[in-house]
């Protein structure tokens, strides 16, 4: 297919090109796949700036998005590939062979470099999903900076890059610049930055910025970070998002009250109990969304409040396609038994052919996990609408998710997005979570935004 790039998308690729350490932040659906491999591309053949490169991303990423892209577009058909994903056996095997580009899951970061005995010899390094790198004490992250000073290029790209506040992005841009903007150390970092918010005694349990020190950090990061939005570059179809609230009843009310005040919630022939508050909160999301695992790891139902409002929309849909996003497992396994029940055909999206056939149009409806599936799938072929039954704190996730729809190639003019909450319950402070915590990266968004003068 012959690639005929957008001004943003350009402007995008120059940017890359012209730095050698760079933070490519695009909204979701702006194709920034097809931008950093034409950058590759140019960098490989055209200036000889670099002659191997190492793609971590996502697994499911890894293994279909990045060949994927290189194979679609006629000015990448040259590039020369290696997917180094599954066994052992087989990682060592694609690894060794003759290539321009090696590609490998983040979750093998640490044997490549640390267990595998291959020669680290990467001139440059895309980290697809930065995000994936926001914990500065995760192996990964370790395993990572004991090569990054031997790398000449790095590009990090993600749509989230502060998902969960902006102390996130001291790990990210350690990986890029090696501490030259935010500082090498986090405890400095967060001395400059930030101030105890949410504290116990001596514990610490949050911390909040200081006045000035989002402007500053912005301000320090500005050089080397590019930042588009989709809407500001594409005719994005409209974001519909909306509520089906569902009521407890008054027993099952008093039961999701018990475990909230006393952490310990006593059934006719089990206990349920949650050692803290972490705990807890995992606990009132299971209640809320109608079965929560009890002491012994089976499953207590609670309500079947959820399942009959999906069942309702779906009959509301008239065939239309819908994408349910759930969480916890008992939670898929209460949909499909319910779905099963109605003789309605679904699938769940994890396998390469569920895919396929979710965008051929062949399923009414397609289960989704956020964890596993909210990064780098193009789903929108397959439908515009989808359902949350079930809610996660995890921004990144969140937004991640509804992309799979809202973006590039979307033909419908809507894209709808429902939240099943259960009313008075933990769902309405997690969506309040969701919309505060994005005030914080949308103004980081913003403050690099990238002025196109083409």
């Amino acid at each position: 297919m012959r690639y005929e790039p957008h001004d943003y998308q350009k402007y995008a690729t120059a940017y890359i090109e012209e730095h050698p350490y760079t933070a490519v932040l695009l909204d979701m659906g702006l194709g920034k796949t097809s931008i950093t491999l034409t950058a590759i591309a140019d960098l490989l053949f055209d200036s000889f700036e670099v002659h191997k490169v190492l793609v971590i991303a996502p697994l499911r990423v890894a293994r279909d998005t990045w060949s994927v892209e290189i194979q679609k577009w006629d000015q990448l058909s040259h590039l020369t590939y290696s997917v180094a994903v599954g066994t052992e056996a087989e990682r060592r095997a694609a690894l060794m062979e003759r290539a321009d580009i090696f590609i490998i899951n983040r979750e093998n970061v640490c044997w490549l470099i640390q267990e595998s005995g291959i020669p680290f010899d990467y001139d440059m390094i895309v980290v697809d999903e930065l995000s994936s790198f926001k914990n500065h004490q995760s192996k990964r992250f370790k395993a990572l900076m004991q090569v990054r000073p031997r790398v000449n290029r790095v590009v990090g790209l993600t749509g989230t890059p502060a998902s969960n506040g902006l102390m996130d992005l001291w790990a990210e841009f350690k990986v890029i610049d090696l501490g030259q903007r935010l500082g090498r150390f986090i405890s400095n970092y967060r001395q400059a930055f930030f101030a105890p918010d949410r504290t116990n005694g001596m514990i610490v349990y949050s911390y909040k910025p200081l006045p000035g020190a989002e402007a500053e950090i912005y301000r320090r990061i500005s050089d080397i970070t590019i930042s588009m939005k989709a809407t500001d570059h594409l005719k994005m179809p409209e974001l519909i998002s909306s509520e089906y609230t569902v009521y407890m009843s008054d027993m099952e009310r008093e039961a999701y009250e018990e475990l909230k005040k006393q952490l310990v919630l006593q059934l006719p022939d089990k206990e349920i109990t949650a050692a803290n508050a972490a705990a807890l909160s995992g606990k009132l999301c299971q209640m809320a969304n109608g079965a929560v695992y009890d002491d012994l790891g089976g499953v207590s139902s609670i309500h079947d409040r959820k399942l009959d409002a999906l069942e309702d929309l779906i009959e509301a849909a008239n065939g239309k396609p819908l994408l349910v996003a759930y969480w916890f497992q008992h939670d898929l396994e209460r949909i499909m038994e319910r779905l099963h029940q109605r003789h309605i055909p679904f699938s769940r999206l994890d396998t390469s052919d569920s895919i396929r056939r979710w965008n051929a149009g062949e399923l009414p409806v397609a289960l989704i996990h956020p964890a596993s599936a909210g990064h780098g799938l193009n789903l929108q072929a397959g439908g515009s609408a989808i359902v949350w039954f079930g809610l996660t704190w995890s921004l990144e996730l969140y937004q991640q998710t509804i992309a799979r729809l809202w973006r590039q190639g979307q033909n419908a003019d809507t894209v709808v997005v429902q939240h099943i909450v259960t009313h008075a319950t933990i769902d309405t402070q997690i969506l309040h979570a969701l919309q505060e915590k994005d005030k914080t990266q949308a103004a980081l968004i913003a403050a690099v935004k990238a002025d196109l003068k083409l």
